[in-house]
């Protein structure tokens, strides 16, 4: 509302310039183009020159009995409402003119008040008794507007309804423990899910307070910060807003929790915690652009009040979220929690902008740093957890070999693992940039001219690229469990297998490069080999050694063959190929070396071996070796009687 405490103080000689601006005031209220606001305005200074008009001639005569007639008159007004139980906004049995009415007589009082106040008639008794009884009115009136304010604010609440929103999550959660529980392949189409942006595609602004109040809000406003009540309407207006953010958090399920408490908080527990908090937070930031218009609305034309009053609104909830980010950001280093971390770190750096925007002023400096301050603190627990994983991947220790020789849950754990974590690529690049990497497969450009991917080159691809090769080397370490030196050879074939397949067929090809794809086929085909090379060589030498002339040659030949495969039989049908295609490819090159030998030297000695000697034919055999890795033991059965 305009000052108009200028014009209040007139001297002796100027009622007529009163009367003249008067006169101007009501010819200007008559136009019908006038917006509300400049209306009220106007009705507003009518008030107060009548109100002057008035003072300055009842202070040249002896008492105030005009304006003691006008006080009474707008008291009746007021008292007539305080004791009404309607409210006069709002109300079916409320009359919009009422409320005009009563909010004129708060201005005819306030105008009177500071007329007297204006004038010069010291030691006044009655001048005084009228100032305590206006003031006494107004006290009145603001404690009135004060339940208005919040049955307004209450009633036609709106509840905020994002729309369209997404959030990114990385769709598994990693166990970690010292026995490494084993982890299920995750389908890649979870991990691409994230990739869609956590905020909306428009800035969605939703009203949380029913719009055809606001001008109720704003004419009570203008009001009580007339007549220096601006705190109250402030405290008013706060507490509702406050209590419908709280309120708010507490439907999405926000609890608080004391950084004690979250220290102590089962990773479980806290896995759930910290998933509602990133969608939380993401809302929150929304909703903050709507409290934001709100007070814009009612408070904007009162300036540093406005974000003051939305600064108070929103730091005790955003001191809960924050609360909980720092205390994250505290606790141990464990890799489980680091896809969590990074969920949390996209979602504050996501929405830092906004945030720095809300809270431009001066008022929200305090709010804005803390933001900052927890954005660091959770880049710097990610970087470390992620350096731990590396860490931990090395110091893993087994006293026992893995059953069969199949895939161990370290190979799955950390494939998984560096795969969900492409997804934060661009995240983890800026965390990891002064972060160097033991390299051993440092990608070379191609001499055809041929490009390679920016990724294969970036900070996260050489650490992951790292990471495998310190697995590779546990791996190495693990296979020398195994007694048997032919089971060492399956076991790094299979998990070598795993790794390929995992890069080949995934978003990690793009972070390893076609070059390790084509370095580390080498590595489990050369495994391969050398395993049908320690096994069947062996088998196969009775054959050869049984070349030589005489009955008792061959048949000492082929009893020592079916003895070694027999053996062999019953040893590796218990071992595992888990992958089918990698199984079948090894079946069917160990039965193309040993089924050869056998039929052929069948062929040639055939007359030469007792019919007894010969317990399984060369169809038999090739049955057999198909039951080979399967994981299951067996104990061959002669297909033949004696």
């Amino acid at each position: 509302m305009a000052d108009f405490s200028s014009v209040l103080s007139p001297r002796e000689g100027e009622i007529h310039v009163i009367a003249a601006a008067q006169h101007i005031v009501k010819a200007l209220g008559a136009n019908k183009n006038l917006d509300d606001d400049l209306r009220k305005i106007l009705s507003q200074l009518d008030s107060h020159l009548s109100a002057m008009t008035l003072l300055t001639t009842e202070s040249r005569g002896t008492g105030f009995r005009e304006v003691e007639e006008q006080l009474k008159y707008a008291e009746e007004k007021i008292r007539s409402w305080e004791s009404n139980q309607f409210l006069l906004w709002d109300s079916d049995e409320s009359d919009p003119l009422e409320a005009s009415e009563f909010l004129k007589a708060i201005d005819e009082i306030q105008a009177l008040n500071e007329g007297l106040r204006s004038l010069s008639v010291n030691g006044n008794g009655k001048q005084k008794e009228l100032l305590n009884r206006a003031d006494s009115i107004l006290q009145m009136a603001m404690s009135r507007l004060e339940k208005e304010i919040i049955h307004i604010l209450v009633k036609h609440k709106q509840y905020f309804q994002p729309k369209n929103m997404s959030f990114r999550s990385c769709g598994m959660d990693v166990l970690y423990d010292e026995s490494f529980v084993s982890v299920e392949d995750i389908p890649s189409e979870e991990a691409l899910q994230r990739n869609s942006s956590g905020k909306e595609s428009d800035n969605y602004i939703f009203d949380l307070v029913h719009p055809h109040v606001i001008p109720h809000l704003k004419s009570i406003a203008n009001v009580m910060f007339g007549v220096n009540y601006d705190q109250e309407f402030c405290q008013a207006f706060i507490s509702v807003r406050r209590d419908a953010l709280e309120e708010y958090l507490v439907i999405l399920k926000v609890e608080k929790f004391s950084i004690e408490d979250v220290l102590k908080m089962e990773w479980s527990s806290l896995n759930y915690e910290i998933q509602k908090w990133v969608r939380a937070m993401n809302i929150i930031i929304r909703y903050l652009a709507s409290e934001k218009q709100l007070c814009d609305q009612i408070l904007g034309d009162y300036g540093f009040v406005n974000p003051l009053c939305f600064v108070e609104i929103s730091k005790g909830s955003l001191a809960h979220l924050l609360n909980f980010g720092e205390a994250i950001a505290m606790g141990t280093h464990e890799p489980e929690k680091l896809f969590r971390l990074l969920d949390m770190y996209e979602v504050v750096a996501d929405n830092l902008l906004d945030i720095d925007a809300l809270f431009s002023e001066e008022a929200g400096t305090a709010v804005r740093l803390e933001f900052h301050e927890l954005l660091r603190s959770l880049g710097d627990c990610g970087r470390a957890t992620f350096l731990k994983f590396g860490n931990a991947i090395a110091a893993n220790a087994s006293t026992r070999p893995f059953f069969g020789g199949g895939i161990h849950p370290l190979t799955k754990y950390v494939m998984n693992y560096i795969k969900t974590l492409t997804t934060y690529c661009n995240t983890l690049n800026v965390l990891l940039k002064d972060q160097e990497a033991a390299d051993p497969n440092p990608v070379v450009e191609p001499e055809n001219g041929q490009g390679v991917s920016s990724i294969t080159h970036c900070q996260m691809a050489c650490h992951f690229r790292s990471i495998t090769a310190t697995l590779e080397s546990n791996l190495d370490s693990k296979s020398k469990l195994y007694k048997d030196g032919v089971l060492q050879h399956i076991f790094l074939m299979n998990n070598f297998h795993y790794m390929v397949r995992k890069v080949k067929f995934s978003e990690l090809r793009l972070f390893f490069g076609d070059e390790w794809i084509k370095e580390h086929i080498v590595k489990y085909k050369q495994r391969a080999m050398s395993y049908e090379r320690a096994t069947w060589n062996s088998v196969l030498s009775f054959l050869k050694d049984g070349d030589g002339p005489g009955l008792c040659s061959a048949s000492k030949a082929i009893r020592g063959f079916t003895i070694a495969f027999e053996e062999v039989y019953k040893n590796q049908t218990g071992w595992s190929i888990p992958d089918p295609e990698l199984r079948e490819d090894l079946q069917i090159s160990t039965s193309q070396k040993v089924i050869h030998a056998y039929r052929s030297f069948m062929g040639r000695k055939s007359s030469s071996i007792s019919e007894k000697y010969i317990r399984h034919s060369p169809d038999d055999l090739q049955n057999y070796i198909l039951d080979l890795f399967n994981g299951s033991p067996r104990i061959l059965q002669s297909s033949r009687k004696k």
